[in-house]
C-alpha cells in the first residue's frame, strides 16, 4: 500500500490544497450539460462552500447546524441526493455511486469541527477528481471511472483514516468532546447551545433531553452516574480482573446527556480512570463491521439514511481492502501499544424511544455480495485477534446502560393529555429508578430460580394464546452440583439494570420455535417474528413486516443475524425485572424499550455467540461461590482448533414478554418444576416478582 503523506493542518501546503479545491468546486457545475449531473454537483458545491464558510467563520449555532444537515431531515431526505432511490431515478446506475459519495462528503463537517484538515482536504480533492471525470470526453465508462476513484480514495487513505480513528478511541489526550462535557455551560440550550460545538446533527430531541437533565435534582444525576460507574467496576470484580492495572476507560455519549456524563467522568477519575470520549466512526473505511451499539459520541440520525447506507462499503470491500485496513490498524497499534495497554474497556450508553419508520431495503442501495460477507466475517475475526494482542479480553470489561429520549414519551403524553415535557420527566425518573433498583433483592430471588434450574437437564418454554413458541433448551451436565452452576446470577453490573439469570445452552437437543408477536430490535419493530431451531441452529425464519415474505426474511438477516446464516442459540435467559415490564406497559413504550431493558422483562434468547465469547477460559463465580460452567457451546468449543468456526461476532437478544408466555418448566431426573405459569412466577421464593405485574 502506498504511503499517504499526512500534512499538519496549520501549514501553508495544507491551506493551499484546500484553497485550490474550493476554487475548483466554486465553479461547479460548469461546463456539464447533463441536467442530473448539474443538479448533483450544484448541491455538492453549495454544501462544500457552506462547510468552508463555517471553517472560516466558526459560528457554531442552530442556523448553521440546520443548514449543514438540511438533506438529513425526514422531509428533505427522499428528494435529496443522499437517498439512493432518488439518486438512481435522476442519474441511472451512476446515482448509487453519487449518493455514496455525498454521504462521504458529510464527513467534512466533523473534520472541520475537530480541525482534521488532512481529512477535509482529502474529501475535497476527491470530489474534484470525480467532477473531472465528467468533463473528459475520452472516458467511455464514467461509472467505472467514478467507482475506481472512490476505491482508490478509500484505499489510499486507509492508513490515515483507520489509524487516526483507532488512536482517537484510545487516546486520553483526545479531549475534543471531553472538554465540552466538562467545561461548557450545560444550561444553554438556545440558539448558540454548547451542543452545536460537536459538529453533529442536533434536533429538538437532543435539546429537550439536555433541558430535562438540567431540571433533574443533583441526587438523581448522581444516582444515574453511580450505577453506571459502579456497574463497570463490578464487572471486573465479577470476573476476577484487576482494574488497577489500567488507567483509561472508553465512554459512549449520546448528545444531550452531558450532565450525566460530567458526573460519571468525575466518579471514574475518583476510581483512577481517565475517560476517553471520541466521535463515532464517520469515514467509509471505518464503517462498523459488527455489533449494534453506536460507539463514541453521536447526535441525531435519520433512520432511513442509516439503513440505506449501511452497506455502502459494498462498492469497494474485498480482500485487497481488508488487507489494507488490517495493515493500517496493525501499524498504528504497534505505534501506540502503550496507550492501548492502558485501556480498561468500554462504558456504553444507549438511548431508546426514537420514532423509527417502517424501512424497506431499496434495490438502488449498495448490497454486499456473498463473497464480501465472507471477507467481512474474516476481517472481524482478524481485527479482534489483532486488538486482543494490545487490549486483551482477559484484562478488560464493559458495562451498558440505556436512557430514554424525549420521543419515548409521546404516546403516553397524548393518552394522558399531559405536556410532553411532564410526561418525559415522569418516564425518565422511572427509568432512573429501574436502573438503580437495589440488587440484594434480586440476588436472593434469582438464586431460587438458579437452584431449581440446576436440577434440570433441559427447560421447556411454551407460549400461550396466539403465541406459537415451543422450545426445548438443553443444559450442560453439572458434575459437582455443590460447587458448579449453569446459570449466572446477573445483577446490575455489566448489563444494567439488574434482573436476569442466563446460560449458554448445549446446542444438540435444543430445538423448536421461538415466536414473538412484536419485538423492537436495534431500532426496528418486528411483527410476528418466528425463528425455528434444529440442534440449536437457525433453520427457518420469517416475520410479518411486509407483504413479501422474502423482504421480511432479508430484514431479519440484516438486523438480527447481521447477514450471517444458520446462527446458533448463544444464550437462554429468564428476565426477572417485572418493574421494567410494568413501566413499559404503563408508558405505552413496549415497542421502544431497548434490548438492554427488554431482555430483563421476560425469557429471552440470543442468536449468535455466547455471553462469554473469547472469555470461556476465565473462571466466573456467582455470589454464592459456585463456578459457572456453561461458558461455551459446540461452536465456541472449536476456538482453539478452528477459530473461524467458533465465533460469529453476532449476539442479538430476542425477548418473549410475560403476557405471551404460557410456562417455563425445568425438567430433570427428579421431575418437572414450573418456574413461570401463565405469565406469573410460581416457583417458591419468586412470588414477590408478581407484585409489579399485579
Amino acid at each position: 500500500m502506498e504511503d499517504v503523506i499526512i500534512i499538519d493542518h496549520d501549514n501553508d501546503t495544507m491551506n493551499e490544497r484546500i484553497a485550490l479545491s474550493i476554487e475548483r468546486i466554486r465553479a461547479f457545475p460548469e461546463p456539464l450539460s447533463d441536467q442530473a449531473l448539474r443538479s448533483f454537483f450544484t448541491r455538492i458545491r453549495d454544501f462544500s462552500l457552506l462547510c468552508e464558510k463555517e471553517r472560516m467563520e466558526s459560528k457554531k449555532d442552530r442556523a448553521v447546524n440546520e443548514a449543514l444537515y438540511e438533506d438529513m431531515r425526514e422531509d428533505r431526505y427522499p428528494e435529496s441526493w443522499l437517498d439512493p432511490a432518488f439518486a438512481v431515478k435522476q442519474a441511472g446506475d451512476m446515482g448509487q455511486l453519487l449518493a455514496v459519495w455525498y454521504a462521504e462528503c458529510l464527513t467534512l463537517i466533523p473534520s472541520l469541527y475537530e480541525h482534521k484538515m488532512e481529512d477535509y482536504a482529502a474529501v475535497l480533492e476527491t470530489t474534484v477528481q470525480i467532477f473531472n471525470i465528467f468533463e473528459q470526453e475520452d472516458i467511455s465508462d464514467k461509472e467505472k471511472a467514478v467507482k475506481d476513484v472512490i476505491y482508490e480514495y478509500v484505499y489510499d487513505y486507509a492508513a490515515q483514516f483507520a489509524g487516526d480513528y483507532l488512536q482517537s478511541t484510545h487516546d486520553p489526550e483526545n479531549r475534543f468532546a471531553l472538554d465540552i462535557v466538562m467545561h461548557a455551560d450545560l444550561s444553554d440550550t438556545g440558539e448558540h447551545s454548547y451542543l452545536y460545538s460537536y459538529g453533529e446533527w442536533i434536533t429538538k430531541e437532543q435539546l429537550e433531553t439536555a433541558r430535562l437533565l438540567n431540571e433533574l435534582p443533583a441526587e438523581t444525576i448522581d444516582a444515574m452516574a453511580k450505577i453506571y460507574v459502579e456497574g463497570y467496576i463490578r464487572g471486573f470484580k465479577l470476573t476476577g480482573k484487576d482494574i488497577r492495572k489500567k488507567s483509561t476507560v472508553v465512554c459512549y455519549l449520546p448528545l444531550g446527556f452531558e450532565r450525566f456524563m460530567r458526573r460519571a467522568v468525575e466518579l471514574f477519575e475518583e476510581a483512577g480512570l481517565k475517560c476517553i470520549i471520541s466521535r463515532h466512526p464517520v469515514h467509509l473505511i471505518n464503517a462498523k463491521m459488527s455489533g449494534n451499539v453506536k460507539p463514541g459520541f453521536y447526535g441525531a440520525s435519520n433512520p432511513a439514511f442509516v439503513f440505506d447506507h449501511s452497506e455502502d462499503s459494498a462498492i469497494f470491500w474485498g480482500d485487497r481492502m481488508k488487507a489494507a485496513k488490517l495493515e493500517a490498524l496493525r501499524a498504528k497499534a504497534a505505534e501506540i501499544a502503550d496507550m492501548l495497554g492502558e485501556v480498561s474497556g468500554h462504558a456504553c450508553v444507549e438511548i431508546f424511544g426514537e420514532n423509527v419508520p417502517e424501512l424497506h431495503r431499496k434495490p438502488e442501495a449498495p448490497q454486499w455480495t456473498a463473497h464480501q460477507l465472507e471477507v467481512k466475517a474474516q476481517y472481524v475475526r482478524d481485527n479482534h485477534d489483532l486488538m486482543d494482542e494490545y487490549v486483551p479480553d482477559e484484562e478488560t470489561s464493559f458495562t451498558i446502560i440505556a436512557w430514554p429520549v424525549v420521543t419515548a414519551a409521546e404516546s403516553y403524553a397524548a393518552a394522558e393529555e399531559k405536556p410532553l415535557a411532564e410526561a418525559y420527566r415522569e418516564i425518565f425518573e422511572d427509568i432512573v429508578r429501574i436502573n438503580t433498583l437495589p440488587t440484594d433483592r434480586w440476588e436472593k430471588i434469582q438464586q431460587a430460580l438458579i437452584d431449581a434450574l440446576d436440577q434440570a437437564d433441559h427447560v421447556e418454554v411454551k407460549g400461550r394464546g396466539g403465541n406459537e413458541t415451543s422450545l426445548t433448551v438443553r443444559l450442560h451436565t453439572l458434575h459437582d452440583p455443590k460447587a458448579e452452576t449453569n446459570f449466572e446470577n446477573c445483577l446490575a453490573d455489566v448489563n444494567i439494570p439488574a434482573g436476569e439469570v442466563f446460560t449458554s445452552p448445549v446446542l444438540k437437543g435444543t430445538e423448536g420455535t421461538l415466536h414473538v408477536g412484536h419485538v423492537y430490535i436495534s431500532g426496528y419493530l418486528f411483527r410476528d417474528l418466528k425463528i425455528r431451531f434444529t440442534d440449536g441452529r437457525v433453520c427457518a425464519y420469517e416475520c410479518a413486516n411486509y407483504d413479501d415474505p422474502e423482504e421480511g426474511r432479508r430484514l431479519i438477516r440484516s438486523v438480527i443475524f447481521q447477514n450471517r446464516e444458520e446462527l446458533p442459540i448463544g444464550e437462554f435467559a429468564i428476565g426477572t425485572n417485572t418493574t421494567a415490564f410494568t413501566a413499559a406497559r404503563k408508558y405505552r413504550m413496549e415497542e421502544k424499550m431497548p434490548v438492554l431493558i427488554a431482555e430483563k422483562t421476560g425469557p429471552h434468547f440470543a442468536v449468535g455467540d455466547t455471553c462469554y465469547s473469547y472469555e470461556e477460559d476465565i473462571a466466573t463465580f456467582n455470589p454464592d461461590g459456585k463456578k459457572i460452567i456453561a461458558r461455551e457451546n459446540e461452536c465456541s468449543a472449536l476456538r482453539h482448533e478452528s477459530p473461524e468456526q467458533a465465533y460469529f461476532h453476532v449476539h442479538t437478544d430476542i425477548t418473549l414478554p410475560y403476557d405471551e408466555l404460557g410456562r417455563i418448566t425445568a425438567v430433570g431426573a427428579s421431575g418437572r418444576t414450573d418456574l413461570i405459569r401463565d405469565g406469573r412466577f410460581v416457583l417458591e421464593g419468586t412470588e414477590e416478582l408478581n407484585e409489579a405485574l399485579d
